[in-house]
């Protein structure tokens, strides 16, 4: 079976994207990698890293130092599809940071968006 092409992208290619959509509804770039480090447990450091290697989703999800244990109390339709009913484990990591920058977007107070 043929991968996504999303699977194969890097991450850095993305990221730019999500940076725009967060600071177009006046959000910050530090929450859009406070996000990213508190779903994958990478530190700003090693983020860094990664987005300079150009590492692609698949690998940047398989190495990740920590996934955080209350990502699937993310909740919620993203492109059309429920987050928590897709099966797919790469894809449903892949959505769950998707919604979670698209909940920074709208506006969503750090300490929910966080799951705290």
């Amino acid at each position: 079976m043929k991968k996504h092409r999303i699977y194969t992208m890097s991450v850095a290619s993305v990221y730019p994207h999500y940076i725009t959509k967060a600071e177009k509804k006046g959000r910050t770039k530090s929450e859009v990698d406070e996000i990213i480090c508190w779903l994958t447990g990478y530190s700003q450091e090693d983020l860094e890293i990664e987005l300079e290697k150009k590492t692609d989703f698949e690998t940047f999800f398989a190495q990740a130092p920590q996934m955080n244990p209350s990502r699937d109390l993310i909740k919620g339709v993203i492109c059309g599809i429920r987050v928590e009913n897709i099966e797919e484990p790469l894809m449903q990591e892949i959505r769950y940071l998707d919604k979670l920058i698209d909940e920074l977007a709208k506006g969503k107070a750090m300490e929910k968006i966080l799951r705290k």
